[in-house]
């Protein structure tokens, strides 16, 4: 797979305190390449996820919700619509061997999940307004493999491990040119890279009013 082209070239892009998608930066395991790679001429990246909450009643005792309990989360849906390049279509960015690097035609083909990390790099503006100490904190690394990170910019890292595709669809237009490629991809976890292993029943969280947090007043701390 080739990554090397201008159609890669990277450009500038604004110093605004609202996310803008052109500091989305997506990596994943590109064929025959043995690491991560950011994933160019892509034109949607979004995810998505969903949980049920049932509410519990008792009887006898009016219209009223006793306790709200969430149930299992599903595990987190992520779109990605992509250019088709003659030497990288969808199937190599996410480091199956099909189009000039192997075999690989249809989902029936994939035997190995693969992993997604997507880094929100910082704007210069909210970067040096950004409070020092939280600087060092888990959920903020530095950007890598890009020229943010000599810069000194960070970045917040999410990472979706063990994605597998369970849609894949290909536009040829009639009256336009360009080809998409449309994929939807489940992944089996997601969480901070560099917070690995604090995931567990005493997660800080938030919300937690025996934490010095404020929470809900349906659990009061006095």
């Amino acid at each position: 797979m080739e990554t090397t082209s201008y159609v890669y070239k990277e450009g500038a892009t604004p110093n605004t305190r609202a996310v803008v998608s052109s500091k989305n930066k997506i990596w994943a395991p590109a064929a025959a390449q043995n690491q991560l790679v950011q994933i160019g001429v892509m034109t949607t990246f979004g995810t998505s996820e969903s949980r049920a909450v049932d509410p519990l009643r008792g009887v006898g005792y009016g219209d009223q919700v006793a306790e709200m309990v969430p149930s299992a989360t599903e595990p987190i849906a992520i779109s990605v619509e992509r250019t088709m390049l003659y030497l990288a279509n969808m199937f190599q960015v996410f480091g199956y061997e099909g189009g000039i690097d192997g075999m690989v035609r249809s989902l029936k083909h994939h035997r190995w999940p693969f992993d997604i990390k997507q880094e929100i790099v910082f704007s210069e503006l909210v970067n040096n307004e950004f409070p020092t100490a939280k600087r060092l904190g888990p959920t903020l690394p530095l950007a890598t493999g890009s020229r943010a990170a000599r810069s000194g910019i960070f970045a917040l890292v999410t990472y979706y491990e063990a994605c597998w595709i369970n849609d894949h669809s290909v536009d040829y237009p009639s009256e336009g040119t360009a080809v998409a490629e449309n994929v939807s991809i489940v992944a089996s976890d997601v969480y901070d890279p560099n917070a690995d292993g604090e995931y567990d029943e005493t997660l800080n969280g938030g919300n937690n009013p025996f934490n010095d947090q404020l929470g809900s007043d349906r659990f009061p701390t006095t």
